[in-house]
């Protein structure tokens, strides 16, 4: 629905994309590229060297999910909903953002985050034009 072109998934640690995922997906995912990976950081430090910006989501970030300019090629990162991301996972970003919570919520779980941030970039490419 935002217009992803890729998902990259850690091999270690990812749940399967298994027939549970694929309807849970409602289905998007035949149509969405997904690319399981072995090393993390190293397909990070390939996509930057594409000139590719990397932003990843992670509590304590400073700067909020709207500022970063998405107009580009972006990947946003985002890590698990127990850990977050790990430290080298935020070495290679280019940025780290947060979503500031309201209320007695300190967190939301990794879909919705992707969702909010996903669709900031609609956001901003649609006033682009």
């Amino acid at each position: 629905a935002a217009g992803v072109d890729v998902v990259l998934l850690p091999k270690r640690g990812s749940a399967p994309v298994n027939e549970l995922v694929q309807k849970t997906a409602a289905g998007a995912l035949p149509g969405l590229f997904v690319v399981e990976v072995t090393n993390l950081a190293r397909r990070l430090k390939w996509l930057a060297a594409q000139g590719v910006w990397l932003y990843g989501a992670a509590d304590g970030a400073s700067e909020d999910w709207t500022v970063p300019d998405y107009r580009g090629a972006t990947a946003l990162v985002l890590g698990n909903e127990a850990k977050g991301l790990r430290s080298l996972t935020r070495e290679h970003c280019d940025g780290l953002i947060r979503i500031p919570m309201a209320g007695s919520v300190s967190s939301l779980n990794v879909s919705v985050a992707t969702g909010v941030v996903l669709f900031e970039a609609v956001r901003q490419r649609r006033l682009a034009g």
